[in-house]
């Protein structure tokens, strides 16, 4: 059963359509690549399904839940856009780390300041507020420690390298335990000799079957470490499926055009 599925979705900015009408599904424990080329509404999508923007049109369900629906004005209040933001955890292409706080600290922020507001709702004791705050120190130590960071906790940011700063969002995105996680150009703001190391805990995330969108550059990444590819040109889906043969024998001619430029 699909964990999500995604219909008509549509997206306008003033005049211009970006987004003409997006249908997908993605199955638990699916990594799904999005490639295309810039302009192409690969973020645009990836900022809807995270409610960053607010469809025009179109159905978002997760687990059978409906997130969105454009029919439905109860489905557009702000207090339940924040609910929905839970589902997804969102990796950026620039870090968007606090600088003030150390690794460890980015990632505990938001989990810390859930529970803050739990406990000011008067639904936690301090006991439990307390016993809360040692799991997410917990979950945050043991999450940093899975990206390879396990030396690094206390280091501020301005002290780590840019692969190191995006391993650090991508725990920070994990802690909050998001049904889809998503990533946007997740390298795009790296050196090419710190990519490697992104992308290498991205694929042990695909090889734990985290159920991810990845909206990536990286042609070879995204045939390699995906179950299913989607390619996207002027704001529609012009052919998706299987990575391997979407890459080695696609059937439309504006992918065959895409992908002969990224191998040249």
């Amino acid at each position: 059963m699909a964990i999500l599925e995604v219909k008509n979705i549509r997206k306008k900015f003033d005049d211009i359509e970006v987004l003409k009408g997006i249908d997908f599904s993605l199955e638990k424990g699916q990594a799904l690549s999005i490639i295309g080329s810039s302009g192409s509404g690969k973020t645009t999508l990836l900022r809807c399904l995270n409610f960053l923007e607010t469809p025009d049109e179109g159905v978002i369900k997760v687990n059978d839940e409906i997130l969105f629906d454009s029919s439905d004005p109860l489905t557009r209040s702000e207090s339940q856009i924040r609910k929905k933001r839970l589902h997804f955890g969102l990796v950026f292409q620039s870090f968007n780390l606090f600088p003030q706080y150390t690794a460890l600290e980015n990632v505990m922020l938001a989990p810390k300041l859930a529970a803050k507001e739990k406990r000011n709702k008067k639904s936690d004791d301090i006991y439990e507020h307390g016993s809360k705050l040692l799991d997410i120190y917990h979950d945050a130590h043991e999450l940093l420690k899975q990206v390879g960071l396990s030396d690094r906790m206390n280091n501020y940011p301005h002290q780590l390298s840019g692969g190191q700063q995006q391993r650090v969002a991508i725990a920070r995105a994990l802690i909050l335990k998001p049904d889809i996680l998503c990533f946007d150009e997740p390298t795009s703001a790296l050196d090419p000799e710190l990519t490697g190391e992104v992308l290498k805990v991205i694929r042990g995330l695909s090889e734990k079957n985290y159920t991810m969108i990845i909206v990536t550059h990286e042609m070879e990444f995204a045939r390699d470490v995906a179950n299913h590819v989607i390619f996207m040109d002027g704001g529609v889906i012009c052919e998706q499926g299987n990575p391997r043969e979407l890459f080695e024998n696609p059937k439309e001619e504006r992918t065959k055009q895409f992908l002969i430029r990224y191998k040249n």
